[in-house]
Order: structure tokens, then C-alpha cells, then sequence
């Protein structure tokens, strides 16, 4: 089967034939069809993320495909049911060998692209707003880089909880993006814009950041007092110092949120918040946005375009 693989410790990652492998006690083999992209990614590769495997390993964090065979102890997902898979790395390739644990049936409705795109985005944001910060109807909430992968989800989620949206990316095409997301509110990416036009409107209830550095000190001064801030990565390279008088003065809470965290100390939060969310886009309330589908020899296209914030929604590989 072909992967995009790190052979060895300090070599680069590359596209690669390796033999399928076969799935071990507790786990399925999945015949990929198709693998979202995540920031994260691009961190792994640069060794620097919080789950970054030993070398050798395939790229990939979650996937969706059909059961091909399963491993001793297995009676579900049958072979021939169609899933998706939060993997954490595996899924850039043609097979993947998964706990099947981690593994969710798809309905009918949703194709394998969708499905690529759901789980990390739409997980994570609905665990920031829902589980974290308790957003509540008719609260204002911020997100910064509105048109990004998990930053599109937050904007739509927040919509459908009730809340007005302000949405805060780069560029004309990126605002149109969140407002056809459900953005009641439209803020060009400058700090000093930000902070002024959000304290205009009243202060900011919620903040959920992928961004952090200097957009994260203006959404932190626009904050209304008992506000909520959602630090959720750090797309900007530069982690915000948060000066603690000040989270005092105006009575100010900051949450980190670390969806995949949740699968090692409390996975029923995920699961629970992905039926929701599975309910909710059979329902139609929600629309997966993926501006650019690629087969998987152009995944270094794919990481380029994350890498250069040029992509809005998700990037999807197919490897078939």
C-alpha cells in the first residue's frame, strides 16, 4: 500500500509503499477512503506536537473508510461497515489498522469526505462551547480564525446554540466564508480593529482562539467581565502570556481545550458530543465546509495550503 511515512528518526516524510498491515488484538483494518488534514499535522511533522509518535510513522489523524477485516476480540464494527476513525497518525495511507474502540458507524447520509472533515473540527468545537465554556444563548462569541478548520465549526456551532456570532479571519474571501457559516459579524484580522469593534458591540461573553499571540491579547481586552476564553491552539506561532491581575480584575476565566486529550481521561465526552453532532447534521443544522479535496500524491499541496493559511474549512486527502 502507498502512506506518506516518516521512515526514521530526523528523515522527511515521504510517500512511501509499505506492506498492508494486519490488524492486532482490539483492532480493524480499514481500507481508507478518504483522510482530513489538521494543524496538527504540520506539528507532528515538526516533532513539536504533545502526541508526536516515535518514528517510523504514517501521517494522519483521522480518517474515514470501510471495515476490511478485524482482530482478535473484535465483534463490532463488522467488516463491510463503514466508519470513522479520530486515529491520531495512520491515516494518510491506503489501510490503516485502528483500535476499534475509536471507531464510530456513519449513517447513510454522510459520504467519507464529510466524514474526514467531521470528527477533530466539529469535536473540538463543540466540546470548547459546550462542554467547557457552558456558551449559552443570546452570549456574544469571538472567533478568531473564523475561517480555518475548527475555527468555521465554532462559528456554526455557535450560531446553532444560540449565540451572536463574531467572526474575525484574514481577507474579504475568509469573512464571507464565516458569514455564510452564520457570522452575524464581521472583523478583519488586525488587533487594534478587533479590540475597538468588538468593545463596540459590547465585549465578547466566549473567545475561542486557534490562533493566540497578538489577536489573543485584543480578544482578551474586548473580554466582558466573567468572560470564558477558549485558548484552542496556536496557529500564529507565538503561545500568549496571560497576566493573571488582569484575569482578577475583571473576574476573567481561560480554559484550555484539548479535544483528543479527552480520549485518554474521559472519552465518554467525546462520544457523547459526536452523537450530538452526528444527530445534528442528519438534522441538516449543520454543513461541513471543505474548500480542497486532493488525492494522495499532492498531500504536500494539501500541508501547504494549511501551512499557508490559503485552504478555509478542511482539507481532505483521498487516497484512492
Amino acid at each position: 500500500m502507498r502512506a506518506y511515512h516518516v521512515a526514521a528518526p530526523g528523515a522527511r516524510a515521504a510517500l512511501q509503499t509499505l506492506p498492508r498491515p494486519e490488524p492486532a488484538a482490539g483492532e480493524i483494518l480499514v481500507r481508507i477512503k478518504a483522510c482530513g488534514l489538521n494543524f496538527a499535522d504540520l506539528l507532528m511533522l515538526d516533532g513539536t506536537y504533545q502526541e508526536t509518535p516515535e518514528p517510523p510513522f504514517t501521517l494522519g489523524m483521522e480518517v474515514a473508510g470501510t471495515v476490511e477485516a478485524a482482530g482478535p476480540g473484535v465483534t463490532a464494527p463488522a467488516p463491510g461497515t463503514r466508519v470513522a476513525v479520530f486515529c491520531g497518525h495512520g491515516g494518510l495511507a491506503e489501510y490503516g489498522c485502528f483500535p476499534a474502540a475509536r471507531a464510530v458507524a456513519l449513517p447513510d447520509a454522510m459520504d467519507a469526505v464529510t466524514a474526514a472533515a467531521f470528527q477533530v473540527a466539529y469535536g473540538t468545537s463543540h466540546v470548547a462551547l459546550a462542554h467547557r465554556a457552558r456558551l449559552a444563548p443570546g452570549e456574544r462569541l469571538l472567533v478568531l480564525g473564523a475561517a480555518g478548520g475548527v475555527g468555521l465549526t465554532a462559528v456554526e456551532i455557535g450560531r446553532a446554540m444560540g449565540a451572536e456570532v463574531i467572526a474575525c479571519a484574514r481577507g474579504a474571501e475568509k469573512l464571507e466564508v464565516a458569514r455564510r457559516a452564520g457570522a452575524h459579524h464581521l472583523i478583519p484580522a488586525d488587533p487594534e480593529r478587533l479590540r475597538a469593534e468588538v468593545r463596540a458591540l459590547g465585549g465578547a461573553d466566549v473567545v475561542y482562539d486557534p490562533v493566540g499571540g497578538a489577536l489573543f491579547e485584543a480578544a482578551f481586552r474586548a473580554c466582558r467581565p466573567e468572560a470564558r476564553l477558549l485558548p484552542i491552539g496556536f496557529a500564529s506561532g507565538e503561545v500568549p502570556r496571560i497576566k493573571a491581575n488582569h484575569l482578577l480584575v475583571k473576574n476573567l476565566t481561560v480554559m484550555g481545550v484539548y479535544w483528543g486529550g479527552y480520549m485518554a481521561f474521559r472519552p465518554e465526552v467525546v462520544r457523547e458530543s459526536l452523537a450530538e453532532l452526528m444527530r445534528w447534521h442528519g438534522e441538516g443544522r449543520l454543513a461541513p465546509h471543505v474548500s480542497h479535496v486532493l488525492p494522495l500524491d499532492r498531500v504536500e499541496e494539501g500541508l501547504a495550503l494549511l501551512r499557508e493559511r490559503r485552504s478555509t474549512g478542511k482539507v481532505v486527502i483521498r487516497p484512492d
